[in-house]
């Protein structure tokens, strides 16, 4: 059975205005959408780095009783927890797996895929 939520503990946590800290919470499976439909936001295409903020809000359904979990939130996150936030990502979506052999259906041409989270360096 496809496992499409998966469970999390930040390293840190995300602490909230009024100092309340939420380490708890769900990353669902991220869809083509959750992808591509960052693309369009202006802050994406002023900074492509942003994609993973925009991203990261779009997949992460719980933290703690933060609702909802918006790119302001993932913005919030100190930086340990973004990067468990960004490995994770990568680990639910089986993007970890160097060195993935696929093929062109039009060309027929095989690459290996690199694979990091969008808006990654």
């Amino acid at each position: 059975m496809l496992r499409t939520e998966h469970e999390f503990t930040l390293p840190m946590g995300y602490l909230d205005a009024e100092g309340m800290l939420h380490r708890d919470g769900v990353m669902r499976l991220s869809t083509a959408a959750d992808e591509i439909l960052p693309l369009k936001d202006p802050r994406v295409q002023k900074n492509p780095a942003y994609l993973t903020v925009i991203l990261l809000s779009r997949v992460i359904t719980r933290l703690g009783s933060v609702d909802p979990v918006t790119p302001n939130v993932i913005e919030g996150l100190f930086a340990s927890d973004l990067a468990f936030l960004q490995r994770m990502y990568n680990d639910v979506n089986r993007l970890d797996d160097e060195g993935s052999v696929v093929t062109c259906p039009q060309c027929q041409h095989a690459f290996t895929l690199e694979h990091t989270l969008s808006g990654e360096f």
